[in-house]
């Protein structure tokens, strides 16, 4: 393991809102109406930039410097890897929502465990610290609160961290969100997420283009729209836009503290797209990472054991993984969070 390099886990927050006027239809782009200027000096405290952005009818996806920014019409998600200060966006964040007539309803802030921990500022430094920050950051009327270090038994070091609050006891989200974190990256694999000879030539947006084809990124979600970007002189990151549904994918593959990421957003239960457990496996077969683990986040009632087990049936039979340790946690008013470990069967 490298003494210091760049940091691949993502800090990652999640706001969601309500319209004082309700119905959202009175207002029906909601936070999308936030002038780019305002998100623009919000990501300068948090110290990151907007480097690709795409958008459809349902909402925008920005690929930032370090990670990316997904803005619904009343939901903002927001992941920053690096030495960044996410937390410094939650109040800017929730002020101007505010003066589009939005009120905070929901928040979660979750992460993994960093490579280099020491290398962080305060209050990255201490989860404890962390969920001091994001409580006086929020309002009184988020009253059902909860923080979970969810830590696997097989490897300590890599536990999963979450704090959530809602004004409701109930989770008014459908969506589900599955996070996936994976380090040791495959050497080969990893070869294609660094530019090339010549590739100096050609611009970032071209360059991740070719990242997204070499590597069968473009093999994860045929119906995606995907808005890539390569860094210089390696990495890579990705959204997909397909419809409602979000993917993103960020790659760190340096040697000695090589890292990706994968996230979704889906619904267990819309017709027409396809198993989860697909989905995962095509996606961390493009990394043939070492170490695994997967933060599923269920909304509400809709928790599904069927769905974690064929998850790891899956994983062990076309990838050779296996599920070392599941946790699972309740969160009042923001679901269920169901955490797996997973790491070669040879191991």
């Amino acid at each position: 393991m490298a003494v210091s390099g760049f940091e691949g886990f993502e800090k990652r927050l999640e706001l969601r809102f309500f319209d004082d006027d309700k119905p959202i239809t009175n207002n029906p782009m909601g936070l999308r109406l936030i002038d780019f200027e305002s998100l623009d000096q919000v990501l300068n405290e948090v110290q990151c930039t907007v480097v690709s952005a795409v958008a459809n009818r349902c909402f925008d996806a920005y690929v930032l410097s370090e990670s990316s920014l997904f803005v619904y019409p009343t939901k903002i998600i927001i992941k920053t890897c690096g030495t960044t200060q996410l937390l410094k966006s939650i109040r800017p964040l929730i002020h101007l929502a505010r003066n589009l007539g939005l009120t905070l309803r929901a928040c979660r802030y979750s992460r993994g465990s960093f490579i280099f921990p020491k290398a962080q500022p305060f209050p990255y430094t201490s989860f404890k610290d962390e969920v001091i920050v994001v409580e006086e950051s929020l309002p009184k009327s988020l009253c059902y609160r909860k923080a979970s270090v969810m830590t696997p038994s097989n490897n300590p070091s890599r536990a999963w961290h979450v704090f959530t609050a809602s004004a409701d006891v109930e989770s008014d989200e459908s969506v589900v969100v599955v996070e996936v974190c994976m380090t040791e990256l495959d050497r080969v694999n990893a070869r294609s997420f660094f530019k090339r000879k010549g590739d100096e030539k050609n611009n970032s947006d071209s360059a991740g283009k070719e990242m997204t084809r070499l590597s069968g990124i473009d093999n994860i979600n045929a119906n995606a729209f995907i808005c890539d970007f390569a860094f210089d002189p390696c990495g890579y990151s990705m959204n997909g836009v397909d419809g409602d549904r979000y993917s993103t994918i960020h790659v760190t593959p340096e040697d000695g503290f090589s890292y990706a990421s994968f996230e979704c957003g889906l619904s267990l239960y819309d017709d027409g797209h396809e198993d989860i457990s697909e989905v995962l496996s095509r996606a961390i077969d493009v990394f043939r990472p070492s170490d695994v683990s997967i933060a599923t986040t269920y909304g509400g009632d809709d928790y599904n054991n069927d769905v974690t087990k064929r998850v790891e049936r899956l994983l062990a039979k076309k990838l050779g993984l296996k599920c070392r340790s599941r946790l699972m946690d309740e969160f009042p008013g923001s679901g269920t969070v169901v955490y797996q470990s997973f790491t070669p069967r040879r191991k």
